[in-house]
């Protein structure tokens, strides 16, 4: 698994949410275009649909796919919830947990990481500041994607606006468990902010809007691709 984690980075990863435009056919076409980025500069994309979209996905590109949410619980009486078996049956490879839109308390991200490791997949947890990163970092996920609330969806990105966090945070980070991987979110929208993040020593962003909603998605993907390399 570190193997494969060391070959996708420095790694975009890209939430779908519940945009339209991420959504059925258009998240179908959204991939591709994602498909045809990574394969033109060389740089791992991932991608984070909605459930619905994610097998379909899955049979059209070879990029990693990622749950938007999964829930701890086992195969059983739990009408509704997201069942990790049938996420890793749709051939996605790991989860978002805590997301800032879908919280979490820390028993619930500790259950739900565990039972994403026993299934194999991988663990993507979205932490809002330093000392909750730190906390979280005890649990042994995968990845960790600092993701300031605040500014999400604003296009003032987090590695611009409130550097010191992704910094202290990673340094808060390493020290307890050196392994994790580390993405930045919140109002990336353009190359430079990926530079910007990559340069305060993360392995990537989490970006949503400023991929799924932008009016010339290639354009936008390519500009972010293209910026890891320099």
């Amino acid at each position: 698994m570190d193997a494969l984690k060391k070959l996708w980075l420095p790694l975009i990863l890209v939430n779908f949410k519940t945009y339209l435009e991420g959504t059925g056919r258009k998240a179908r076409g959204l991939a591709e275009i994602a498909q045809k980025v990574s394969d033109e500069v060389g740089v791992c994309i991932g991608l984070a649909p909605q459930y619905t979209d994610i097998a379909q996905i899955a049979r059209i590109v070879s990029l990693p796919i990622f749950s938007q949410h999964i829930d701890h619980y086992v195969p059983g009486s739990f009408t509704g919830h997201i069942l990790p078996e049938a996420i890793k049956e749709t051939k996605a490879v790991g989860t978002l947990i805590n997301h800032s839109e879908r919280r979490l308390c820390i028993s619930e991200i500790d259950a739900t990481i565990r039972r994403v490791k026993d299934l194999g997949l991988i663990s993507v947890v979205c932490t809002n500041n330093a000392n909750v990163s730190a906390s979280t970092a005890a649990l042994n996920p995968d990845f960790i994607a600092i993701e300031p609330p605040e500014l999400i969806g604003t296009g003032i990105p987090v590695s611009k606006a409130k550097p010191q966090i992704v910094t202290t945070t990673i340094k808060q980070v390493k020290k307890i468990n050196p392994a994790i991987t580390i993405l930045c979110g919140a109002g990336i929208s353009n190359g430079a902010d990926v530079s910007a993040a990559l340069k305060l020593g993360t392995n990537g962003v989490l970006v949503a809007s400023g991929i799924v909603k932008a009016k010339r998605p290639y354009k936008t993907l390519m500009e972010f691709a293209q910026a890891t390399t320099k």
